[in-house]
């Protein structure tokens, strides 16, 4: 790893800038300690290049490594673009170092770029260079391809974000401790929220009124001693917690309570001496993440792609788990909607997508991450479909 190629990153960026940014994540992984760790998550990546910037002489994780490799490339690619594509370059990186933003979308554009790179595709960033509305250029045997690059957040297809999930967790907390060392024990709080809860984990600022009467409501109840709340918008149920499992600090009980309630529900576990207090929430419905993706494709494909060549669809699943990755994946439902969204008009230019998510961005080596960096669907209705100097970036890979 070069320190200096590093640094030529920063330096597109400006030290300023990101000294500032880098002074702003510090504070949201302070803001709680279950909003400050997944926060910690979300700034992984920023936090990495700090890391590898700061300590250079320190092994790196292969993690940290491989973001570090990306990093360089993004300042290598910033030499081969022209004066105005390396203004928008710096100009996207600024977007992504400012207000919610992470550096997720610069990162999935230029990991992309490698991908295709390692396959034998030449790749131009046209998007950059000349303002396409498509991101990269393929081109392989006389044969071109566009790639429009995307990121989707799986909030939009839950009823309950985890981001206001955990910032809820963490305000009623202190609540929970008091009550737990006046009411020695084991509590299960069930709650159903049939009309959601949604909220941004990046701005502790911005509670919403949902999240507030909530918190409310959880107090009242508490202090009233009522075992259970409820109206048309959140269902509230105090019980003894009776699942087995020893102790809250134990993952047994966690894993206990996922068996339980299914990967879809939202846990938090207070716990007080030997008292435990164990939050469970739902939404009103199953969540769409899946349903969701295929309207966010059915809108890109044609904004993003000219169809004078065949184009793909490049998706990076943002805020996703592993339990939930692997779900949408055993489960068909990113196959199911993908192909489905494949036999509508809009896809017509659309001759593959792809999807990527943290764990291959991060290229943990797990089984539930995807073995070629990406999962692919082919559009077997184009013209294209079958074209061989393609197959390496459209061959379906399941």
């Amino acid at each position: 790893m070069s320190s200096s190629r590093l640094e030529g990153f920063v330096g597109l960026i400006g030290a300023r800038c990101w000294q500032t940014r880098l002074s702003e994540i510090r504070a949201l992984c302070a803001s709680g300690p279950r909003a400050g760790q997944a926060n910690r998550q979300r700034y992984a990546v920023e936090m990495a290049v700090a890391r590898l910037l700061r300590q250079p002489t320190v092994a790196a994780s292969p993690t940290e490594r491989l973001l570090g490799r990306i990093a360089e490339d993004i300042a290598d690619t910033a030499d081969t673009l022209s004066p105005s594509g390396r203004d928008r370059l710096i100009q996207l990186l600024h977007e992504c170092l400012s207000g919610s933003n992470t550096l997720i979308p610069v990162f999935h554009l230029v990991r992309t770029a490698m991908l295709q790179r390692s396959r034998g595709f030449e790749v131009s960033f046209t998007g950059l260079d000349a303002q396409t509305p498509y991101d990269l250029l393929l081109r392989r045997d006389n044969i071109e391809a566009e790639v429009a690059c995307d990121v989707f957040n799986a909030e939009e297809g839950r009823g309950v974000h985890r981001g206001a999930w955990f910032r809820l967790a963490d305000r009623v907390d202190p609540d929970l401790q008091i009550w737990l060392a006046a009411h020695p024990g084991r509590y299960l709080l069930k709650m159903t929220l049939p009309l959601g809860l949604r909220g941004a984990l990046h701005d502790p600022a911005t509670d919403n009124e949902t999240l507030a009467v909530l918190h409310q409501r959880i107090r009242a109840m508490l202090e009233a001693k009522t075992r259970q709340d409820y109206d048309e918008a959140i269902v509230l149920r105090l019980d003894p917690l009776l699942l087995a499992g020893a102790q809250a600090e134990d993952m047994g009980l966690i894993s206990s309570l996922r068996r339980e309630f299914g990967p879809e529900a939202h846990l938090s576990v207070t716990t007080a001496g030997n008292g435990i207090f164990v939050m469970a929430a739902r939404a009103g419905q199953e969540n769409e993440v899946a349903i969701a993706i295929r309207r966010r494709l059915a809108a890109l494909a044609p904004s993003r792609l000219t169809g004078d060549r065949p184009g793909i669809l490049a998706m990076f699943v943002e805020d996703t788990d592993r339990t939930e990755w692997r779900g949408l994946r055993e489960r068909l439902e990113l196959e199911g909607e993908a192909r489905q969204f494949m036999t509508n008009p809009e896809a017509r230019p659309v001759v593959a997508v792809s999807f990527a998510s943290r764990l291959e961005l991060f290229d943990l080596g797990e089984p539930d991450a995807a073995a070629e960096g990406e999962i692919r669907f082919r559009n077997p209705g184009h013209p294209a479909a079958g074209v061989p100097a393609l197959a390496p970036a459209v061959m379906s890979s399941v």
